[in-house]
């Protein structure tokens, strides 16, 4: 293991072999879901890599096959908001939006390699960086609208920016896609199998170009939801999110059906903010968007629809969140319009 060392908990293994840094998140049975430990550690070795010469590229990558990682420890959130703690919830989410600008800016090639779930918090983690490597198990989502949340850890910022309102779609409905999709849309750079993994990071420890280390691997096709962009991007450039519903309703395919009634179970001032989050996104700086997110953040945690959003979809189960407002026409403009607003001490995540 590397002078960097290792978490108390081993829930991050960071170790140094040859001339890359690799970074394990290593919480398998928990979906290598991220915690306000695990940030740092990963803030801390970081930040000593980018002064580490011996140190050329930084290698992410998540232990065991399920997931790469499957966002932050929501629970936890949840129970310190319900309580009325919210400079605990804050906390956790500020120091993951430095970590993921420190991502977006590190100095050095960042490497994720990405096997399974990829959601929310992962997202953050290997979005950013500078390569990501998707192999066939890749399910990546931000499903944040379906727990009364909404698209964070800079979707703002990179959500935004994909072609054919492609952004937009995932930020509504917060459905899954594949390997061959994230590739076509830019959100992978690369795609190999999971089975080629260990000889990248051979390949990468042993210094020579990130490029050629990572290989040339036959491509896998365009998925599903590629096969539809013409019909996202009718749909889902819409000025409102009734509009593509409507929009929606009036095409009639089976992907369009299946895409409205999805996004008619997500919370009303979820979508809405979602919705401008996208149209605002495509103009704004990477920390003009984390400034953004977190003002955001800030009001959902004194709201309503998280913590039900939270309680019927991990606690109870039950699928039938009690949203407030329940209906789209029910959400006020000023209301979405206040998430936005400045405020006092705010971040900067320069």
């Amino acid at each position: 293991m590397s002078d960097a060392g290792v978490t108390a908990d081993d829930a991050v293994l960071c170790e140094r072999r040859g001339a890359a840094g690799f970074i394990t998140l290593n919480r398998p049975k928990a979906l290598n879901a991220l915690t306000l430990e695990m940030v740092r550690a990963m803030r801390r070795v970081l930040d000593a890599w980018a002064a580490d010469p011996a140190v050329t590229r930084v290698v992410v990558q998540g232990a065991g096959e399920r997931a790469f990682c499957a966002g932050g420890d929501i629970r936890r959130i949840h129970e310190e908001g319900s309580a009325g703690h919210y400079a605990q919830a804050e906390t956790f989410f500020r120091e993951e939006y430095e970590l993921n600008a420190l991502i977006q800016r590190y100095p050095k090639p960042y490497v994720a390699l990405i096997d399974g779930i990829v959601m929310g918090g992962g997202v953050g983690v290997s979005l950013h960086g500078s390569h990501r490597v998707a192999a066939e198990r890749t399910a990546f989502a931000m499903p944040e609208t379906g727990i009364g949340f909404f698209p964070d850890v800079g979707a703002t910022y990179a959500l935004s920016r994909l072609p054919d309102c492609a952004g937009t779609y995932l930020a509504l409905t917060g459905e899954r896609i594949g390997q061959g999709d994230v590739l076509a849309f830019g959100l992978a750079t690369h795609a190999a199998p999971a089975a080629r993994f260990a000889a990248i990071r051979d390949a990468l420890a042993e210094g020579g170009p990130i490029e050629a280390a990572i290989g040339a691997h036959e491509m896998p096709a365009p998925g599903p939801l590629h096969a539809e962009r013409a019909l996202i991007a009718s749909c889902f450039s819409a000025d409102s999110v009734a509009e593509v519903l409507a929009r929606l309703d009036s095409a009639g395919s089976a992907f369009a059906q299946t895409s409205a009634a999805t996004i008619r179970t997500r919370s009303p001032t979820s979508l809405t903010l979602a919705l401008a989050q996208m149209r605002r996104g495509a103009g704004l700086s990477f920390p003009e968007a984390m400034r953004l997110e977190y003002r955001i953040l800030c009001r959902i945690l004194r709201g309503h629809d998280f913590y039900e959003g939270v309680r019927s979809v991990l606690i109870d189960r039950d699928g039938r969140p009690d949203w407030q407002p329940a209906t789209l026409e029910a959400v006020r403009p000023d209301d979405v319009e206040a998430h936005f607003a400045p405020m006092a001490g705010e971040p900067s995540f320069t």
